[in-house]
């Protein structure tokens, strides 16, 4: 695959999909996971980070949906520095305030999404790795 042509219209497409999926996913659990503290008289340090970490989250994948909607209707995704910048932050900020919501349950819990995650993010690596090499040959 040359990686500097751009990918192809429909590839950008599925991007977009998968985008909404997951700032849509992560927007749900941060709202659930927030529920619980709103009537908490006083929170202890894990739980602070979660709150913060999803009031910046939840604001900015809203707008990555908006932004999301924008891009399917115009069939490409954007080259915005502001928007890429804002991605950056929007999954790093709910990563965070996922990893601090299990922290707050029990240490343990917390360490071990936060492994989880990781071993995630590289099955998904490899899967989609997978498949563009396997789609390249077959071509």
């Amino acid at each position: 695959m040359d990686r500097d042509k751009p990918p192809d219209a429909e590839l950008q497409q599925e991007w977009l999909r998968q985008n909404n999926l997951m700032y849509g996913a992560l927007m749900g659990v941060g709202v659930v996971m927030v529920q619980p503290f709103l009537t908490a008289s006083t929170l202890d340090t894990s739980a602070k980070v979660s709150v913060i970490a999803f009031a910046v989250a939840i604001p900015l994948l809203s707008a990555l949906v908006l932004v999301n909607q924008q891009e399917n209707f115009r069939r490409r995704a954007t080259s915005s520095v502001t928007v890429a910048a804002a991605k950056a932050i929007a999954m790093g900020a709910a990563i965070t305030g996922v990893v601090a919501g299990f922290w707050h349950i029990s240490w343990i819990a917390g360490v071990t999404i936060l492994a989880s995650g990781l071993v995630a993010t590289g099955v998904h690596s490899a899967g989609y790795v997978r498949l563009e090499h396997d789609s390249d040959s077959g071509s």
